[in-house]
């Protein structure tokens, strides 16, 4: 039984936002999160239902000093908290969640989600960025 609250100490945003179905190996590029007063950053993936049989998801986090990630560069494995493989995932893993910690110094983030062999079905993925212990609170509610 949950007996401490962190609603407070948390400020989610939109990673990945819900879209009709994805029916090819495009990649699906996150937003770029602005980690700025926060010491904090998690990643969660969300999948719906795949119907593709034979489709994988390989997972990948950039992170950089511009805002618009001109300078993005791969985010080292030091640098993340689990794995890239752990984050990544494939058709049959059906409504579950995926998620990946950020530990660098770099101001913004994104994550992508690159599809391979999806070519016969639909699949649906969605995310959000959960940044925590804020330089100042309580975090806004709703978040902005």
């Amino acid at each position: 039984m949950p007996n401490r609250e962190i609603h407070n100490t948390l400020h989610v945003v939109p990673l990945i936002v819900p879209i009709a179905a994805r029916t090819d190996n495009t990649a699906i590029v996150s937003a770029i999160i602005d980690t700025a007063g926060y010491n904090a950053a998690e990643f969660v993936i969300v999948t719906g239902t795949n119907t593709d049989t034979n489709a994988t998801f390989a997972v990948t986090v950039d992170a950089g000093d511009v805002a618009n990630l001109s300078d993005a560069a791969a985010v080292p494995a030091s640098q993340l908290v689990g794995t890239l493989t752990q984050a990544s995932f494939d058709f049959g893993d059906d409504n579950e969640c995926r998620k990946i910690g950020y530990i660098g110094t770099k101001r913004y983030v994104r994550v992508t989600v690159t599809p391979s062999g999806n070519d016969s079905g639909n699949i649906f993925i969605s995310g959000v960025a959960v940044l925590g212990y804020p330089a100042t609170g309580p975090t806004a509610n709703p978040p902005q």
